[in-house]
């Protein structure tokens, strides 16, 4: 496949303002809120844990709707549930390989949350002082939170927890080097006008989206 580069400076900004344009970001455009409040932070880390296995993302996808879709919408109720009815939903939803790790997971993850944090992660957040180095210190504390879904949490939070920003996942970066519009997330903070990050969550999440379907022609066209 050719190499699609934006070279001059303002087809960078058309194309960074093009991809923002939406005012949505990555979950967002797969059907997930993006709103400051326990139970859609909680649905963000799960997706976030969800993208970062391997295999198709399409099942991630369908796997972090069938969650809240089950009525396990927060952290404490999925906390209750059975391990049972997890790896259930799970396979319903079409994940594949070590179901029952996967299913054990999320039950150790809910219920570490609700132990530190009462399922509410804006007490993550405070417990940090609003640090984001100790923000990601404690996020990746919790099972199956590594600094891959730390980044994939944060490139969506970073629209509400401004501390973060700039955050950009691997594969928004992939395809922020492929497209010319720079090599970090400071690049892209530029392009979105500095400290605007809930316009860098866009464009950070709709090149994350770009990357993942393989969208780089329709983009460029």
């Amino acid at each position: 496949m050719t190499r699609s580069v934006i070279s001059r400076t303002e087809d960078r900004k058309r194309l960074a303002r093009r991809l923002a344009g939406d005012g949505r970001g990555f979950a967002e455009q797969y059907g997930f809120r993006v709103t400051n409040n326990p139970s859609s932070l909680f649905q963000l880390l799960c997706l976030a844990v969800l993208l970062a296995r391997r295999g198709d993302y399409r099942r991630a996808l369908d796997s972090a709707h069938a969650l809240p879709a089950q009525g396990w919408d927060s952290a404490a109720r999925l906390a209750r549930s059975l391990h049972a009815d997890r790896v259930r939903v799970l396979r319903e939803a079409g994940q594949r390989g070590d179901v029952d790790a996967l299913a054990d997971l999320l039950g150790d993850l809910a219920r570490t949350v609700v132990d530190r944090y009462r399922g509410d992660l804006r007490r993550l957040r405070a417990t940090a002082g609003h640090d984001p180095a100790r923000e990601r210190t404690l996020l990746t504390a919790l099972p199956g939170v590594d600094d891959q879904v730390a980044d994939l949490f944060l490139r969506e939070t970073q629209a509400l927890w401004r501390e973060v920003a700039p955050v950009a996942d691997r594969r928004a970066l992939a395809a922020a080097r492929r497209l010319g519009l720079g090599r970090s997330a400071e690049d892209l903070a530029a392009l979105a006008g500095g400290g605007e990050s809930e316009r860098l969550a866009w464009l950070v999440g709709a090149l994350a989206r770009v990357d993942l379907e393989q969208r780089y022609a329709e983009v460029t066209t």
